[in-house]
């Protein structure tokens, strides 16, 4: 039988379903190209994304090659719906992950096909391929079902409405169906009683259930409603159920430039994007994750009490943080970019930067959510003090370059917040600290910046000691309350920015050299960042038009990855927290000021 798919799709060509556990890339095509199982950080048994069908695809679609393709989101859920409309027949497919009331239990994949009106002949492939595409996996047949092997690997099964059989270690079916008609395949572990199809038919509405009723708590009542909740729920399924984390994309390897080597894997808890995410959670009203975040932070900082210094940048779900950065060489990369890469070396960085990203989730999960213990106040203690000790190190920065460490003023401001913060909190909490030390190397970080970022020549501040260049970090002084968003220095800044790193609403991270080869796209999270600077300073017929231009980036499924390319097409790995999390914090402060609300007084 003919591939249904023989070609990568394009990244933007993808939706997204999960249970917290576990996350799976469906292309509009009808074909899952990407899941990695039972873990987000497993190795995954599909990698047609990065590579062909034979890396490993689930393909359920109609023989229709003319005819229309459309993908959905059930409202107010993260179920995924594809459509076919032909002349002669509109098929759909719902494809879900039901939320496990164990949090331990495997996930499972349910792929249901229906014909809405005429006739179809449905065409199904899945060839599982374990270990990133490197086991060899057997198929065999157990009773109706179709059972994946593979040496040291987890075994799994495939159960179908209809016959299966085995075709060069693929489960393989075609079928007819008739209007009203449908079938069912579910896919999960081998001894998984629930992996039973035409035995999930409840499914489908408990899942719905479960996003409506976690959507309908967000306090979000502005213009953007529609994507503000699509990134919410992505931001969603980007956390873990089990250990409270929050990783930084779904996905690995996926190229940040059209055959570039800037591949890098995601599917980590960021300390910094997973702290930008809290503030997002905070912001809409979804107090839980927040909290279950800082209970994960916590484990961390306990992991490393004794010397604060060694808190990671990025640590897998459960805990890891030695994360060892390889190639997958036997895959061809998604549009032929290599190497793809899986791990990251990152893990083994020094980013001061992270202490402010972390203190200043810390401060606003205390502000709306749960009041911080004894022990972990002592933690804060603690972290502010090797903040002290720390702050005036070189570093590789918040976008992690390759090349020697700087001096750069985004670690410098975060390092300024992670003190602010500590002392807003103690003052709010009553909360025992040695303030005249705090107090003085806050103004000594404040002195620092405005000393030596600030650059008189050039007429705005710079992205490192050294250099006369911006950065797209610096987009968060004013968001970060450093400097005043109508400060004539800040503007000044501001403009440099768009005269240097702007094109058509789209904000690249920096124009200076990185230590890595070629080039990349324009940043997404800068983009929302800029829009929201722009109605700060009070250009609100300018933001509001950037706002507008940066939504019809998004996919049609209102997804976004990290990048863009000249032509706005998706670039790195996908969904992108941080891209999603700028989105809300924009829309947010955006629709307060075009609604004219006055701003208070927030300490």
């Amino acid at each position: 039988m003919a591939d249904i798919q023989d070609r990568q799709m394009p990244i933007e060509a993808h939706g997204i379903i999960g249970d917290m556990r576990s996350a799976a890339l469906v292309a509009d095509s009808g074909c899952v190209d990407f899941f990695c199982w039972p873990d987000f950080d497993s190795p995954s048994i599909f990698s047609a994304l990065l590579d062909t069908p034979e890396a490993g695809v689930f393909q359920l679609a109609p023989d229709l090659p003319d005819a229309r393709r459309q993908q959905l989101y059930l409202p107010d859920t993260n179920v995924l719906q594809t459509r076919w409309l032909d002349e002669q027949a509109v098929v759909e497919c719902t494809d879900l992950m039901p939320i496990n009331a164990d949090v331990d239990a495997a996930p499972r994949l349910i792929r249901t096909i229906r014909v809405v009106s005429g006739s179809a002949t449905i065409r199904l492939r899945c060839r599982v391929r374990h270990d990133y595409s490197r086991a060899d996996t057997v198929a065999e047949i157990d009773g109706g079902d179709v059972l994946f092997h593979a040496p040291g690997q987890p075994s799994l099964r495939l159960s179908a409405s209809q016959p299966l059989r085995i075709d060069e270690q693929c489960a393989i079916a075609e079928f007819e169906l008739c209007e009203g008609e449908h079938a069912q395949f579910v896919l999960g572990a081998m001894d998984d009683p629930l992996v039973a199809a035409g035995a999930c038919e409840h499914c489908l509405q408990e899942t719905l259930k479960y996003w409506r009723r976690w959507i309908k708590q967000s306090n979000y009542r502005g213009r953007w409603r529609e994507m503000v909740h699509r990134s919410a729920l992505a931001l969603k399924l980007l956390t873990s159920r089990k250990h409270g984390g929050i990783i930084a994309a779904a996905t690995y390897g996926l190229p940040e430039a059209a055959g570039g080597e800037r591949n890098w894997d995601y599917r980590y808890t960021w300390i910094r994007d997973a702290s930008f995410t809290v503030y997002a959670f905070m912001r809409l009203g979804f107090s839980e994750e927040a909290n279950a975040f800082m209970r994960w932070v916590r484990d961390r900082v306990d992991d490393c009490s004794e010397t604060p210094a060694h808190l990671r940048i990025l640590y897998s779900l459960r805990g890891q943080h030695h994360l060892p950065e390889s190639s997958l060489d036997h895959l061809a990369g998604h549009g032929g970019a290599k190497p793809v890469r899986i791990g990251n070396e990152a893990h083994e960085q020094t980013q001061l930067d992270i202490f402010g990203e972390l203190l200043d989730a810390v401060y606003l999960a205390n502000k709306y959510g749960e009041a911080i213990s004894h022990d972990g106040w002592k933690h804060v203690v603690g972290i502010v003090d090797q903040v002290c000790d720390s702050w005036r190190q070189k570093d590789v920065g918040i976008w992690e370059i390759r090349g020697e460490e700087q001096h750069f003023l985004h670690s410098r401001l975060m390092c300024w917040v992670a003190l602010d913060r500590a002392i807003r909190l103690a003052q709010k909490r009553s909360l025992p600290a040695p303030f005249a030390r705090w107090n003085d190397e806050r103004q000594a970080i404040h002195d620092d910046i405005w000393n030596n970022f600030w650059d008189q020549d050039c007429g705005h501040f710079v992205q490192r000691i050294g250099c006369q260049d911006v950065d797209g970090s610096m987009l968060l002084m004013p968001l970060m309350r450093f400097v005043a968003a109508t400060d004539p220095r800040w503007l000044a800044t501001l403009e440099a920015i768009e005269q240097q790193l702007v094109r058509d609403g789209m904000v690249y991270r920096y124009r200076t050299d990185d230590g890595l080869e070629g080039e990349e796209g324009s940043f997404m999270a800068c983009s929302f960042w800029y829009v929201e600077c722009l109605a700060r300073a009070g250009r609100l017929e300018k933001a509001h038009l950037e706002f507008e231009q940066l939504l019809r980036y998004a996919n049609p499924l209102g997804l976004y990855a990290e990048e863009l390319d000249r032509r706005g097409h998706h670039l790195g790995n996908t969904p992108q927290a941080l891209s999603h999390l700028a989105l809300i914090s924009a829309a947010s402060f955006l629709d307060h000021r075009l609604s004219g609300e006055r701003t208070t007084w927030q300490p």
